[in-house]
């Protein structure tokens, strides 16, 4: 290879700062102006480089020299750090430039002089005159021996420093077998106790394998090296006075275990393999690892673990000796632990590989009946069964829990008690805490029916108007997790919910530790399933008065108890819902509450934190029944916190709307003005309309609906005049405006009206008189004319309403005026009547003047 031309020596100064390591924490020397230069040696023919850096502060005084050898190591960081250790005393040192340029300037000439150094070999430590001279590339490290380990040290260390070195190292650890060589030596030097020569050996086995070359890393775990490497490990210079024990973890012969047999001797080699790269990952190397390193290993133990999951889910034979174990009539304790062990590691390699090898896995599992192996892992005595079983529960849930519901589904159909069940009374006797929060999570996601169905919106309390919410199409539930759910709130919900049942009558609220645990759990189960679970949950939790017993909680001394009892509250409250509001306010559980706060209103933490936000949502969201009941039940209490904004706001809105009386719509706000506003909502459209004033009698006549005069022609209301009431509405809206009409029509005229005039009075004294019947056609063309008076009148009405007052006032009054004409129209105060068609009843009951107005019709 040809050596690179060493640049000359930058006579430009580089602002740096100097750094030095002591005790792990990096030591700031100074800042000053750094330079390089070549320096002659007491014979006058060789130069050494050398890299000076002057104080700022005090230009005579030098604040580092060093020289640049092949033991020195120096790295580049980032753009403006220069790093390496002083082969003298073995102090790491770092050169922090303020400019990337300087940085790359001296790190220019310090590079190219070390390529010259390892070009030239270990026999010269020199530098030519001639900076372009080619020098051979292979390299040659003194051979493995006790008087040697110190040379071979410090070229390893020189060669590892740049690219091309660490390659040719590579490659001539790998032809030598310099491993093979150095693995004797371990043995040799801890039978003269030379403690210096491991620690040698440490740092050397540690240079090879950061190297990271898989060739390498693989010969080092394999089963002829992998003791003398892990034994040179142990004697780790950075703890001179400790001595790991690595050799005796991995030559013990109870850490593998074949619960069934594997014939593959490949997969074999793999499996040991695997286990010692995450040994050498997690506990050897775990303090010195790169970055480059530990993806070198975690390439290598991603790769072997697909390997033997592929082997174990195409080995059919393998699967069923090894699910049999469970099956079996009178199996052994000991190999059921193991088998259970086994598939737990399955699961948790099953977690890094790709989603359908790990799909295929599960249902290969599953189809050889998994499902019994956690319900026997989960009913276990020995706490490590349980927690490898809550593991291979939760591994397959993360993945799938369809899948799980499916077997659930199946168990059901069968009459066998179902997973859940299991899950329950684990979670009711675990100890450990971790578990217990596996199994809670566990089943809120086999419990979990999807998203629940959003409410219909409700009126805020800031002056919108509410929407009538759309009418949707509920999605079509699946009948399997129908039956699912209703099995499990019939038998199941019971038993879980037991604990907190049983605290009806209970006067003490001391809990255990593990006691005061469990309820934590289920008031979190409990608020999923109301979230999720709405008719069934409300059903439940009225049945079993759980609102009463989770309020008991408030009166517990552990903090933490009445945060979640609050907690409890504060999410039915959240909901909405009038069934949970009504029923809060019937178990009178905001007392307790109030009660906690005024305990602890003097200090700030989170229960009087949890507390004051729970009424600040009631006011917030205008929950006007829970308001009037707090400040009607518990005035006294509310008044004593009326130094806080919140609670006297609530006093004051509920003394000015008189406890909130059924026409209040809406809260008054204290700063509010008196007046009202002048723009509205427009509920149909959602923007803001102006409001215009309108003169009250006007109002009227445009609020009265026509409907209304409509009705009054109707069959039932004739039958209704027609029986004497009174206050009855005439039978006719409106009088022809069309008298030749009205007597082709069969009307009768002035003089007959006079004519009959004594009759009339007569039978009007009993009930209302009967006109003649009309014909349908003329009816339709005197309605017509109706509607065109109408719209009339109403243009009329839009051409003034932008007028002055007085001038609107004379409208309403000409509009009043014509309706009062109209209205005696319909009174038969007009010249002219109207004949109509009556039921049959009313004309058996009037034949006579009945017979009269046909015969005049």
């Amino acid at each position: 290879m040809a050596a690179q031309p060493v640049p000359p020596p930058s006579t430009d100064k580089k602002r740096v700062k100097v750094y030095e390591l002591r005790n792990n924490d990096w030591f700031d020397r100074g800042t000053g102006f750094c330079t390089t230069a070549f320096d002659i040696s007491d014979d006058g023919h060789q130069r050494d480089p050398r890299v000076y850096v002057e104080s700022e502060d005090q230009p005579d005084r030098v604040l580092l020299e060093t020289r640049i050898c092949r033991q020195d190591g120096f790295h580049k960081q980032q753009e403006t750090l220069i790093v390496w250790t002083e082969p003298s005393n073995g102090v790491d040192m770092a050169l922090s430039f303020q400019e990337p340029e300087g940085c790359s300037t001296i790190w220019k000439f310090i590079h190219n002089v070390q390529q010259q150094y390892h070009a030239v070999g270990p026999a010269d430590d020199g530098l030519s005159e001639d900076p372009g001279i080619d020098m051979p590339n292979p390299i040659a490290l003194p051979a493995a021996s006790m008087g040697n380990l110190a040379e071979v040290e410090s070229q390893m260390r020189g060669f590892s420093g740049t690219a091309s070195g660490r390659d040719a190292l590579t490659k001539y650890v790998l032809s030598e077998d310099y491993i093979g060589r150095l693995i004797p030596l371990v043995a040799d030097a801890e039978d003269l106790e030379s403690l210096n020569d491991l620690h040698r050996l440490c740092n050397i086995m540690k240079i090879i394998i950061l190297l990271n070359d898989t060739s390498i890393i693989e010969h080092a775990v394999s089963d002829e090296c992998v003791i003398g490497v892990v034994g040179a490990l142990e004697y780790d210079p950075d703890f001179p006075s400790h001595k790991a024990n690595h050799r005796q973890w991995l030559e013990g012969e109870g850490r593998y275990k074949e619960v069934v047999r594997i014939e593959d001797p490949q997969i074999l080699r793999k499996i040991h393999q695997t286990y010692r790269l995450q040994y050498l990952k997690d506990v050897v190397l775990a303090r010195i690892l790169d970055d480059n390193t530990f993806s070198v290993l975690n390439s290598l133990i991603f790769f072997n673990q697909v390997d033997i999951v592929q082997h174990l889910q195409s080995n059919a034979t393998f699967l069923a000796e090894l699910f049999n174990i469970f099956k079996t009539p009178q199996p052994d304790p000991k190999r059921k632990k193991e088998a259970v062990l086994f598939i737990q590691q399955c699961c948790a390699i099953a977690k890094n590989l790709q989603p359908p090898a790990r799909q295929t896995l599960y249902n290969n599992f599953l189809a050889h009946g998994l499902l019994q192996v956690i319900n026997f892992g989960l009913r276990h005595s020995d706490v490590a069964v349980r927690v490898g079983a809550t593991d291979i529960l939760v591994s397959m849930i993360d993945h799938d829990p369809q899948m799980i519901r499916s077997m659930i589904y199946r168990q059901l159909h069968e009459k066998q008690p179902p997973l859940t069940d299991s899950l329950i009374d684990l979670l009711l006797i675990e100890v450990d805490l971790g578990v217990k929060s596996q199994i809670s999570d566990a089943l809120k996601v086999l419990l979990d029916q999807g998203p629940p169905i959003p409410p219909e919106a409700i009126a805020k309390a800031n002056g919108e108007y509410p929407v009538r919410a759309l009418p949707r199409i509920p999605p079509s539930a699946d009948p399997q997790q129908d039956n699912f759910l209703n099995g499990f709130y019939e038998n199941s919900a019971t038993k879980l919910f037991q604990p907190l049942i049983d605290l009806q009558g209970r006067t003490s609220m001391e809990f255990s530790v593990q006691q005061a645990s469990i309820f934590t759990y289920l008031i979190e189960i409990l608020c999923f399933f109301i979230r999720q679970h709405q008719h069934r949950s409300k059903f439940f939790v009225l049945n079993n008065d759980i609102v009463l017993r989770i309020s008991q909680l408030l009166k517990c001394p552990e903090k933490f108890l009445k945060l979640v009892a609050v907690r409890f509250i504060r999410q039915l409250i959240s909901l909405q819902d009038e069934f949970y509001v009504k029923h809060v306010l019937e178990k009178k559980v905001i007392g307790p509450i109030l009660d906690v706060l005024v305990e602890t209103m003097p200090k700030d933490n989170l229960l009087s934190s949890a507390c004051l936000e729970f009424f600040e949502f009631v006011r917030k969201e205008n929950i006007k029944e829970l308001v009037k009941h707090v400040v009607e039940n518990y005035r006294d209490k509310i008044e004593s916190l009326a130094y806080l904004d919140l609670f006297r706001t609530l006093l004051i809105r509920y003394d000015q709307t008189g406890g909130f009386n059924a026409n209040m719509d809406y809260y008054i706000e204290v700063d509010d003005e008196p007046k009202k506003r002048a723009n509205m909502i427009n509920p149909k459209t959602g923007g803001l309309m102006e409001h215009l004033a309108m003169d009250q009698q006007e109002e009227e006549y445009w609020n009265t609906s026509d409907d209304e005069d409509d009705l009054q022609t109707r069959p039932g209301n004739r039958l209704s005049s027609a029986s004497g009431e009174s206050n009855a509405k005439p039978l006719v809206d409106y009088a022809s405006d069309d008298e030749d009409e009205n007597l082709d029509a069969g009307a009768l005229s002035a003089d007959e009206d006079k004519q009959d005039d004594g009759p009339r009075k007569t039978n009007e004294s009993s009930r209302d008189s009967a006109p003649p019947p009309e014909r349908l056609s003329e009816k339709r063309r005197r309605e017509e004319d109706e509607e065109d008076d109408l719209s009339k009148m109403i243009q009329h009405k839009r051409r003034n309403s932008t007028s002055a007052s007085s001038n609107a006032s004379t409208v309403s009054g000409g509009i009043l005026r014509k309706r009062k004409s109209t209205s005696s129209a319909r009174d038969g105060a007009g010249p002219k009547k109207i004949a109509i068609s009556l039921p049959p009843s009313i004309k058996a009951g009037n034949g006579q003047t009945h017979g009269r107005s046909d015969d005049e019709a």
